[in-house]
């Protein structure tokens, strides 16, 4: 197999050639631990002891325990846990829902790892979760403060990077507010760093700056919000409750000035000044807001509060501006789903599924946020892990997680599909082989680039015993006796068909030859513009029609502490503020990789040989616990310890560590996960209105280890009595790696990466491009 990139034109739009993830994937498909085999559980949970089974004889038993959890517990003892590992059309969450659908019904999920209170506060204050320009208008853009956004990290869509590097050439100032100093900083002017959880102090002073200096655009908050002052605030909101109320301290005595968010943020007021009269002055300004901040128990305060300042400012509904919040795309093409003739009747906030399984009577829709019911009808107690790696490596609190599925009177069946025996994966009870993107066909969209979708054409047979997703889901079907109706007569190139017609895309046989479906446009798109223009033939769907400062959605929850009806700084547990720092002073972040989906590409060698893991702690906080660069380090909590190496640098602020989510979790003996796991520590408290992930709430203490030995093999293949694990702790020659995919002919001087100093953004694929076509070391 080969891998090539596609040098075809594709007009002004920027495509991402060639990723590290993707030259990579020779290795992720032939790599000795693919899963080849279905396989049935010998040993007790966890223990990696498998049997090899035939297909036939996997597929009865996952059929037989489906049937015998819904007939004794009911269809809501059923889930589908949460995963990334196919994002096509077929993927398997999609015929999961489908096929436990057509057998009873199944427990929904909803507010997801990633975007739960960003989703929550955008629909809440903007109406919808489309609230993002296209790329392209940038460029249009004087300013921009790119708030807990490192692109160059976390881009959701093609050419994110490239498209900074242009609003750049064209005179934008680029400011980073931001913990941690990231590789996207290289793109900016200007880095603030903050503490973690505290964004809406900042907000919150910046705002008192703007209306202290008669920066606000008064006009546009009369005409187009609602509850900036007294005088537009909604029916039935209490005086006083307006957003400059609060700023201005009229309620609380406290004016939200510079001096006092400096106590919170440790930004010098100074500093809060210039930037708060920058950004006013500055006209159009965009603030594009990460997601990183809304993985917080306040973490739907900070969206809130930022979709305010665009508010405030007049930079909603302009080019070169932006509305903040999720910054989804309007201008997409949508694709039709598998069908879920049944969707399910009750609904889970994922962040909350193990207490679903523990503690489901006491859940209510109040405290935990269930939507449909006013009470779960049973417990979790068969979960579907299908493509995921969420039961157990990026789920909070690892350890709680793990005992609660290691007790079979709780989660008394579970059955995966996945390529690798992963840390999710060892602790089911049947486990069936997947094929990968390169052995089957589907269709997956543009991400929030928006505008085309890819056919992924299949390149190969699937190795071994592998199955497509399809595949496994119409056997099983089969075996439950519903095929006729799960199947509708379809293989899996009749499903993508029609779907692709529903989808509107005129011609699949050009789709499927060409790879691509483009939609042209000849100017950039601006969200809100018609909004902005005619609020009142163009409303928002919010309750008032106009964006709401004043969130009357806030206000039903009756909770103004934890969910205030304007955005605003608040407190919580393992803050910046809490007593808990006395024993525990770091505060922990768990950003996401560049080189990793989460935890996908985990355990490939390329990946791993550019990835830098570990520990980032200040040079401040290493020296004052005798830590160098290199050294082997202990961080731990009340909820676990990991051991991993420690990287001291000046591009963190004092006060905060970060250990990059999705590591693969490797307990030693001693339950010390030494292969660092960020969410060995996380908590699994949820937000406060949400209900999401909290990973980047957290506290946690540093000390130095003697020793990076690893106490245990990493988690690979599992198989008979587990002794067939392989260590890649020392990875092997880069070119060497991989079964049948190693190189024998000599350099054919063919391009292996298109270079531009201009937009790198320090992903490192070249060199894994170097490697890949002329076995030059990475």
């Amino acid at each position: 197999m080969r891998i090539t990139s596609d040098a075809r034109p594709h007009g002004d739009r920027r495509p991402l050639r060639a990723c590290a993830r993707g030259r990579s994937y020779r290795q992720r498909v032939y790599h000795p631990d693919r899963l080849l085999h279905p396989l049935v559980r010998t040993g007790e949970r966890g223990s990696g002891q498998f049997r090899q089974a035939s297909w036939d004889e996997a597929l009865e038993i996952v059929a037989r325990g489906i049937s015998n959890v819904r007939d004794r517990h009911g269809p809501q003892s059923l889930y589908i846990a949460s995963g990334a590992g196919n994002m096509g059309l077929l993927r398997g969450d999609a015929l999961a829902r489908r096929l436990l659908a057509l057998t009873g019904g199944y427990v929904g999920r909803h507010a997801g790892y990633s975007v739960a209170c960003t989703t929550l506060a955008s629909q809440a204050t903007l109406g919808t979760t489309e609230t993002g320009h296209s790329y392209d208008d940038w460029a249009n853009a004087r300013l921009i403060i790119l708030w807990s956004s490192s692109l160059t990290d976390t881009f959701t869509g093609t050419g994110m990077p490239y498209y900074l590097a242009r609003a750049k050439q064209a005179g934008a100032r680029v400011i980073s507010i931001d913990p941690q100093y990231t590789d996207t900083c290289a793109f900016a002017d200007e880095w603030i760093p903050i503490r973690p959880g505290t964004d809406n102090a900042l907000m919150d002073a910046i705002a008192f700056e703007l209306i202290a200096n008669n920066l606000h655009d008064q006009a546009f908050l009369d005409r187009c919000c609602v509850g900036f002052d007294e005088a537009h605030l909604p029916a039935g909101a209490p005086p006083g409750s307006s957003y400059r109320s609060h700023v201005l301290g009229l309620g609380d005595g406290q004016p939200k000035t510079p001096e006092w968010a400096a106590a919170i943020t440790g930004i010098e007021p100074d500093r809060i000044r210039r930037l708060a009269r920058e950004y006013g002055a500055t006209k159009p300004a965009a603030l594009i807001q990460g997601w990183g901040a809304q993985r917080a128990t306040n973490g739907e305060q900070y969206v809130r509060g930022g979709i305010v300042l665009q508010a405030m400012t007049g930079n909603i509904g302009v080019s070169g501006g932006s509305a903040a919040g999720l910054g989804g795309p309007a201008r997409q093409v949508r694709l039709a789903q598998i069908p879920d003739p049944m969707p399910a009747k009750a609904s889970i906030p994922v962040y909350l599924w193990t207490d679903a399984v523990t503690r489901r009577a006491e859940m209510t829709p109040e405290a935990d946020g269930i939507l449909g019911v006013q009470r779960l009808e049973a417990p979790i107690r068969l979960i579907v892990n299908w493509g995921g790696n969420s039961l157990v490596n990026q789920h909070a609190d690892i350890n709680r997680t793990i005992r609660v599925l290691r007790d079979q009177s709780l989660v008394e069946f579970i059955f995966a599909v996945d390529q690798f025996m992963t840390p999710s994966t060892r602790y089911a009870d049947v486990v069936l082989p997947a094929a990968t993107w390169f052995e089957r066909d589907d269709v997956m969209s543009g991400s929030f680039a928006g505008d085309y979708a890819l056919f992924l054409n299949k390149a190969i047979e699937p190795l071994g015993e592998a199955w497509s997703d399809y595949r496994i889901a119409r056997a099983l079907a089969g075996k439950m006796g519903i095929e006729p109706e799960f199947s509708l007569g379809r293989d899996d190139l009749g499903w993508l068909r029609a779907l692709c017609e529903e989808s509107g895309i005129p011609d699949f046989d050009a789709f499927r030859a060409a790879g691509i479906y483009e939609r042209s446009h000849s100017e950039p798109y601006v969200a809100f513009a018609d909004f902005r223009e005619d609020p009142e033939a163009h409303p928002l769907k919010t309750p008032s029609g106009k964006v709401e400062i004043y969130s009357t959605i806030a206000a039903k929850q009756d909770d103004p502490e934890r969910v205030p009806t304007v955005p605003k700084h608040v407190s919580v547990p393992e803050g910046a503020d809490d007593p808990l720092r006395e024993r525990f002073p770091l505060q922990l972040l768990t950003p996401h990789p560049k080189h990793r989906t989460h935890s996908i590409y985990g355990n490939v060698p390329w990946v791993r040989a550019i990835s830098r893991e570990g520990l980032t702690i200040s040079r401040q906080d290493a020296e004052a616990r005798g830590i160098a660069d290199g050294d082997s380090v202990r961080v731990w909590n009340d909820r676990g310890a990991v051991v991993v190496r420690a990287h001291v640098t000046e591009r963190i602020m004092p006060g905060v560590v970060a250990i990059p989510q999705g590591v693969w979790y490797r307990p030693d003996a001693d339950g010390v996960d030494r292969g660092g796991c960020a969410n060995t520590l996380t908590s699994p408290r949820a937000s406060a209105w949400a209900k999401g992930s909290t990973s980047h709430t957290g506290l946690v203490e540093v000390e130095r280890e003697v020793s990076l030995t690893p106490a245990s093999p990493p988690i690979s293949r599992a198989v008979g009595d587990g002794t067939e694990e392989r260590d890649h702790s020392v990875l092997p020659p880069l070119s060497q790696s991989g079964r049948g995919g190693e190189r024998t002919e000599k350099c054919t001087f063919q391009l292996g990466f298109g270079y531009d100093q201009r937009f790198c953004t320090a992903c490192r694929a070249c060199q894994v491009a170097c490697q890949d076509l002329h076995d030059l070391p990475a």
